[in-house]
């Protein structure tokens, strides 16, 4: 009830907004796409992105105050979407959503080679086009990766709300903590791009090119994201919560990939252990590991409860506070998949 109200609220305080503060009426030649990267099922290419009047990406300079951080952060939410916005690639066409998102399915051709596509995209009847990029795993692929972001790969403080908050705004893209030792896990597990890497996070896709950025510096392993829509509408309060939204993602990618078992990479600081246990009842058979990070503060009692439920699925489970050497651990279980 108290969940409801608050939507109502927060709805009918965009809508008044928007009245008192219109939008302009848009061509094509208004809008700019925002592309994300895409991945593949067994019958089609998923072309994803977003359809905006601007982009607000703006690169970051080595030694910036954290002011000017904080204005390029901030800069990243204040997206003006376009909502019922015709998107195209060939005869193909898909429709901006209310808050501009738009996903083409694209069938996916015999023979289409694996690996990284560049594919065209345009806002119908304008000049508005961009690529958007779309990872076709290969044959050989022996099992996929799905790895959370938020303190599994990259240092967010996601289990606190004020030290999350500090950290994204007052950083930029050349000042974010990649862990080491998960990028060099990613590597070995991919195996030079035999098997494909996912990423799941519950940042809002306003952060989408920020992270490809950041990955992109620390050399991690490229692949498709799955973030969160942080977006009010008549059906929707904010989106769905981590947890739900980061099942959810697993629940599509093992779907989009009937054949291919999974090893899951997390942390038990946002309730992975939980999360991810309960990924496995789902989906008995389908996943091959799970790799926890634990925090420097230990588990809690919660965590140590988790963490024996997962364990009693019989999957292999590796819980530490580093990656290092988890690859060698994995041996066994990657040879064998």
């Amino acid at each position: 009830m108290l969940k409801h109200a608050l939507h109502r609220t927060a709805l009918h305080a965009e809508n008044l907004l928007d009245r008192l503060l219109p939008r302009k009426v848009r061509s094509g030649a208004d809008l700019v796409i925002d592309p994300y990267i895409g991945y593949a099922t067994p019958e089609a290419l998923i072309v994803r992105g977003r359809v905006l009047t601007q982009l607000r990406h703006s690169a970051p300079r080595a030694g910036q105050g954290v002011l000017r951080n904080v204005r390029q952060m901030i800069s990243l939410f204040l997206t003006d979407e376009a909502a019922g916005i015709t998107v195209c690639h060939g005869d193909a066409t898909a429709v901006s959503d209310e808050e501009g998102y738009f996903q083409l399915p694209l069938p996916l051709p015999p023979g289409r080679a694996p690996g990284w596509h560049d594919i065209p995209v345009a806002v119908a009847d304008s000049k508005a086009q961009t690529v958007c990029p779309v990872l076709i795993p290969r044959p050989d692929a022996r099992y996929l990766v799905v790895s959370d972001i938020d303190d599994t790969v990259m240092k967010t403080s996601a289990y606190s709300l004020v030290r999350n908050l500090w950290t994204t705004f007052s950083g930029n893209a050349l000042t974010r903590h990649v862990f080491p030792d998960s990028a060099d896990l990613l590597r070995k597990l991919s195996q030079q791009g035999r098997n494909p890497v996912f990423y799941v996070s519950s940042s809002p896709w306003n952060m989408h090119a920020f992270l490809d950025q950041v990955f992109r510096q620390a050399d991690m392993v490229r692949g498709p994201m799955f973030l969160r829509d942080l977006g009010l509408s008549e059906t929707q309060f904010i989106s769905a919560g981590h947890g739900s939204h980061k099942g959810q993602s697993i629940d599509l990618l093992l779907n989009a990939h009937p054949e291919l078992p999974a090893i899951l990479m997390g942390d038990t600081g946002q309730k992975d252990a939980s999360i991810y246990g309960a990924a496995v009842r789902r989906h008995p058979g389908r996943i091959a590991a799970v790799l926890l990070r634990v925090p420097a503060d230990g588990l809690s009692a919660d965590d140590e409860r988790d963490l024996a439920k997962l364990r009693e699925t019989g999957i292999t489970v590796i819980a530490a506070p580093s990656f290092e050497g988890a690859a060698q651990q994995l041996e066994t279980i990657t040879a064998g998949v």
